[in-house]
């Protein structure tokens, strides 16, 4: 056993008892350091959400940074120097001027500069280290399966900041145990990326710790996975090879929020457009539960009694989005959650599940909101672009180079790197409309801004029945007493 080895055991999570609500990881920074802390303090599993908190962080130091912390975390980070690169590169006294566009990133790629890899671990540095700052609760991240070129240096990021959880969704993460035990001792690692038109296992992200920061690197726990799945299936395959084993599995149905997994079969739409999921899209509860490692039940799992039924079914508790978006501690621009609380006391707010609005071809829930996305005409007359570039996918070039395409990049691109233009139809740039949803979206040059597209879960029984008791708003940690009160 190596002596970084020694010290990785020696620090392993410990054994505290097991969440029985997780808050779900929601869009980008809606479930930001702020919400998370909020639910960890409380005694239950607080989670960042882990999608582009490289821009995130980039994007608020150049908005000034107002309270201070970006830059109280990155005063935390264990190797000074780089912290220092970022912050003087990014940071604005005072924010940007009006009108003035942020500052561009480098894109994912399978080979990243070394500027791109420093910020992705320190955009989750960050947010881990801001949910953990204070207290001794437990802090998750989540990630999507999907977007696999950021996962190396977004993992090692948050485990830098101690972080007690993984989690992650949108496809299957069978890497991912290794991937963390692996980091866990500072160990160069090889997450395999699929490529289109190559051979499977034939292209990976790579990240050596000790080559970009050196070797005096602090002593890592390897966190807790949970594998976010929609099949039993897939729980069984997971769990029956200790190399692709999660530690558990956060099952969600079709009603949760975000990218649902696609219906299995042929895509039937109903006739609002939405996909109808059969009984084949439910998840056998008992088959789970036969695997014998913890689960929690998500979507439409949101109000006290249905905790109560998932404990019930065998879950050690549920996952909860809508309720803690909605809330006061979310990242949601002030303006819009009031919107969104306006039309849920109404009874106007709808929410559908669109099956082409993703490039990642999995379906999205969208919040149906005038002057946003949702507006068909709103998103026609959005200029196509992708200049973000967290879910393009790489693809063999007829020259054998790798190249990059996005559903959503403008469509004569798209069509001319070898895409079918038919895969372009209704496809929305979910990359700079979410980071629209926190305040943080992009000015033109020409003047245009980013527009919204907010994402909820489909079921707002909770959610109405806590706006009955709040007639304003609610906190974060209310939501969370109000869905504890009868499992107490």
């Amino acid at each position: 056993m190596t002596a970084a080895s020694a010290v990785h055991d020696a620090v392993r999570p410990d054994d505290r008892a097991l969440p029985l609500v997780i808050q779900g990881g929601m869009g980008v920074a809606v479930s930001s350091w702020r919400l998370a802390s909020v639910i960890s303090r409380a005694g239950q599993l607080g989670v960042v959400s882990g999608t582009a908190l490289d821009l995130v962080m980039a994007r608020r130091l150049q908005d000034g940074d107002s309270d201070g912390s970006v830059r109280r975390a990155l005063a935390a980070f264990p190797v000074p120097e780089v912290a220092e690169r970022i912050l003087t590169r990014f940071f604005r006294p005072g924010g940007r001027p009006p009108g003035t566009p942020y500052a561009p990133l480098p894109r994912l790629a399978l080979r990243q500069t070394k500027l791109a890899q420093e910020l992705g671990i320190l955009g989750n540095f960050v947010e881990v280290w801001l949910a953990k700052e204070g207290h001794d609760g437990l802090v998750g991240i989540n990630f999507l399966e999907k977007v696999q070129m950021a996962t190396p240096t977004a993992a090692y990021g948050a485990m830098l900041a101690g972080v007690d959880y993984v989690l992650m969704g949108a496809g299957i993460p069978r890497d991912i145990p290794h991937l963390l035990d692996e980091l866990a001792d500072h160990r160069p690692v090889q997450l395999g990326v699929e490529v289109t038109g190559a051979v499977p296992g034939s292209h990976t992200a790579d990240l050596d710790p000790v080559a970009l920061l050196g070797a005096d690197l602090p002593p890592l726990k390897r966190p807790k996975f949970l594998a976010i799945i929609s099949a039993h299936a897939l729980a069984t395959y997971l769990a029956r090879d200790e190399h692709i084993r999660p530690d558990g599995f956060v099952v969600e149905g079709s009603r949760a929020g975000g990218h649902n997994a696609p219906p299995r079969g042929q895509l039937v739409l109903d006739d609002r457009g939405e996909p109808v999921f059969g009984p084949r899209d439910v998840a056998d509860v008992a088959k789970i539960a036969a695997v014998g490692l913890p689960f929690w039940l998500a979507g439409a799992f949101g109000t006290p009694e249905a905790v109560l039924a998932a404990q019930a079914a065998g879950a050690a508790g549920v996952q909860v989005g809508t309720l803690f978006a909605l809330s006061s501690d979310s990242g949601l621009m002030p303006d819009v959650r009031r919107d969104l609380l306006e039309r849920l006391r109404a009874g106007t707010l709808d929410v559908r599940t669109d099956a082409l609005a993703s490039p990642t071809g999995f379906p999205f829930k969208v919040a149906q909101l005038p002057g946003s996305l949702s507006d068909p005409e709103i998103s026609a007359e959005r200029p196509r672009l992708c200049d973000l570039g967290y879910l393009r996918t790489p693809y063999v070039r007829d020259t054998g180079a790798i190249g990059y395409r996005c559903k959503s990049e403008p469509v004569h691109v798209y069509v001319r790197k070898g895409g079918a233009v038919e895969d372009t139809t209704g496809r929305a740039c979910l990359c700079n409309s979410l980071t629209a949803n926190v305040g943080l979206g992009q000015t033109r040059p020409d003047g245009y801004s980013e527009q919204l597209l907010v994402t909820l879960g489909a079921d707002l029984d909770g959610a109405r029945r806590l706006a009955t008791d709040h007639p304003i708003s609610w906190s974060a940690r209310e939501a969370l007493d109000w869905l504890l009160g009868a499992a107490a």
